[in-house]
């Protein structure tokens, strides 16, 4: 059976690496152009391309996997079984229809909550306790296609979306190789989504980063550890970009702070830097004011020039 593989990301390596381990001809993968990274922007590869060069296999990276040339190269690898995990981009009619058995993806989420392009951060920030992998058919929509099977994961209180996006790339990896036997066999029973159930998650806009000091402490922790270790969250200080990298876990239903507007600081010190939210107080205990590199606290309480009383945003 001839299998082409597509994906992008981290969370993408560990599947791929499982199906040439367990003997499976991969005889292609297709990922995202090399895209620009850093202050002197160097194109670099994604995290699948190294692994599949490492691998010793062939690489297609098509600007639209829409196009008709793109379509073209693909279908002279005649696929049995296309594998999908976070490719970064919807495939067409015609790609659909290439393998006999189908195309799968591995989604990490408990669909039909949360399709889109950015359901590990969108969980996280939305306080959710429990996600997980879907693995599915592809279809022509976001995400709608048949389910096939899912794993659930918990989300820990201290999370982030990068130690998910680890958790759940293992979580794929071992669901797909439950399943493989099945989908090498051919076409399996799946399950319908009920689309009345479905939440989305889009990928995430420069808006979603800015923390809004009026939340309450327990979600604007949450935006914090959702946004780790990608974009980061950030506020103003000085009109200047402040970013928050951690913070301690808020008690619920805190008051304390009295009648301080959110944002407001209210104490620098070794522990922290204590702000006014909503609600109550959030401790930030990782920060990282413009220009300068990510610090402790207790580095930054040194020298920091950001003193009680100032209203940050």
């Amino acid at each position: 059976m001839k299998i082409v593989f597509m994906g992008t990301p981290a969370f993408a390596v560990p599947s791929l690496r499982m199906l040439l381990e367990e003997g499976y001809e991969v005889v292609a993968v297709v990922t995202q152009p090399d895209r620009p990274q850093g202050r002197k922007k160097t194109l670099a590869p994604s995290p699948v391309k190294e692994a599949a060069l490492e691998l010793g296999l062939p690489v297609l990276q098509p600007e639209r996997m829409r196009r008709p040339e793109a379509v073209a190269e693909l279908a002279a690898y005649e696929p049995d079984l296309i594998v999908t995990a976070a490719y970064g981009q919807i495939l067409p009619k015609s790609v659909l229809e290439l393998p006999k058995n189908g195309c799968v993806n591995v989604h990490g989420s408990l669909l039909p909550k949360y399709r889109g392009g950015a359901p590990i951060q969108r969980c996280i920030i939305n306080g959710e306790k429990v996600t997980g992998v879907t693995l599915m058919y592809m279809a022509e929509g976001l995400d709608t296609g048949d389910m096939i099977s899912r794993v659930e994961v918990p989300i820990e209180d201290e999370d982030t979306s990068g130690t998910m996006f680890g958790k759940l790339s293992i979580a794929g990896r071992d669901l797909l190789k439950a399943e493989m036997p099945r989908l090498a066999a051919g076409r399996v029973e799946a399950t319908v989504q009920d689309d009345s159930e479905a939440t989305y998650a889009p990928n995430l806009s420069r808006e979603d980063e800015r923390i809004d000091w009026t939340a309450g402490s327990l979600a604007t922790y949450n935006r914090i550890r959702g946004l780790v270790p990608f974009s980061g969250a950030f506020t103003l200080w000085n009109d200047e970009t402040f970013k928050v990298w951690a913070a301690a876990k808020p008690d619920n239903g805190s008051s304390a702070g009295g009648n301080a507007a959110p944002g407001t600081v209210l104490a620098v010190s070794e522990r922290g830097v204590e702000v006014k939210t909503g609600d109550g107080i959030l401790l930030l205990t990782t920060v990282q004011p413009a220009g300068k590199k990510a610090m402790s606290a207790a580095d930054f309480s040194r020298g920091a020039s950001l003193k009680p009383g100032t209203v940050l945003g």
